[in-house]
């Protein structure tokens, strides 16, 4: 993006005095508050930086102070002081990768992730699909993800090719609009046909980094409503519908309520885990998580027609469903 320019690596043109740069916002950047847009063309630049920057009034908007609640208008111009990053410039390669795609058009990208792939880089990972699919797309002027999937979780995630597209989808996500279903399979007796799932979840990160999630009662309200599909003599096939989008959802409620998903490395059977990874005489070999992101209802930002888009089953995902054969139910 045009934007990478507007900073200089400590350990090149060392004997060029740093200039203000002065930036156009465009449609795609449009909507977006300055502070931001400024922490993300500002890469490796400290954000107690640019918030000083920002309150020192030396980020200006069409020659005028703003504080770091505007939202940027398109046509506006920014100024951007001289800024010197402080860390070596990622050098990592990020190979081009595309992924199948179910729906497309001038707002949208709609994939059927696979498992086992992050959908963006931090927390030890290089790069995601968000980075793979640029690199793939280097004329794309704008592409952010709507939302997330867990690495080990498949299934549809939605793309936004416009910033009005991304601002819409995101308001159609928090008031609820937006309707997210997934199949995983669980072990242990599933009794009820349709069951809600109300716990409180709340985030922490463990001593080595990782990101989990936890029953408090003092955590963010959650809701899940799970549907009993076919019942097998030791699983169940579930669809759970999201009521609320925190982080490991799904996962959580179902293992607080003594049903863990097959192959869940974080809050699963471990023991369980372990067996499913060979076939034996009952059922095949499972060696990844089982769930999968398989229907997404929202409204198109742009038409304003409601949009029901699926995702079938992940091919080994299905392969042990059938390897259980006939359901009890």
């Amino acid at each position: 993006m045009k934007q990478q320019k507007d900073v200089i690596p400590p350990s090149t043109h060392q004997d060029v005095p740093l200039q203000a740069q002065f930036v156009t916002i465009t449609e795609e950047e449009a909507g977006q508050r300055i502070d931001n847009y400024l922490l993300r063309i500002c890469k490796g630049v400290p954000k107690s930086h640019v918030y000083r920057i920002l309150r020192s009034g030396e980020v200006r908007v069409n020659k005028g102070r703003i504080d770091q609640l505007y939202r940027l208008v398109q046509g506006d111009v920014v100024r951007i002081p001289p800024i010197r990053i402080a860390e070596k410039a990622d050098t990592t390669h990020v190979p081009a990768a595309e992924f199948k795609v179910i729906f497309e058009d001038a707002q949208l990208l709609v994939i059927d992730k696979p498992a086992g792939v992050a959908v963006h880089g931090g927390s030890g990972v290089s790069f995601g699909v968000i980075e793979q699919l640029r690199a793939s797309r280097p004329d794309a002027k704008f592409l952010e993800l709507v939302h997330r999937l867990d690495r080990d979780t498949s299934g549809l995630l939605l793309l936004a090719k416009k910033r009005s597209a991304l601002t819409n989808l995101h308001e159609q996500m928090r008031d609820g609009h937006t309707d997210k279903r997934y199949l995983t399979m669980v072990a242990g007796d599933w009794k009820n046909a349709r069951q809600h799932v109300k716990l409180p979840l709340h985030k922490y990160t463990t001593a080595d980094g990782e990101r989990r999630v936890a029953v408090q009662a003092e955590g963010m309200p959650s809701h899940t409503v799970f549907s009993l599909l076919k019942k097998f003599k030791d699983f169940a096939l579930l669809e759970a519908e999201l009521k609320t989008g925190r982080t490991h959802q799904i996962r959580v409620h179902l293992a607080s309520s003594g049903f863990a998903i097959l192959g869940d490395d974080k809050y699963g059977d471990f023991a369980l885990n372990r067996v499913l990874l060979k076939a034996d005489a009952t059922r095949g070999a499972l060696k990844r998580m089982f769930l999968h992101a398989h229907q997404i209802t929202f409204t198109h930002p742009d038409s304003g027609k409601i949009m029901t888009l699926n995702a079938p089953l992940a091919a080994e995902c299905e392969r042990f469903l059938v390897s259980l054969g006939k359901p009890l139910n």
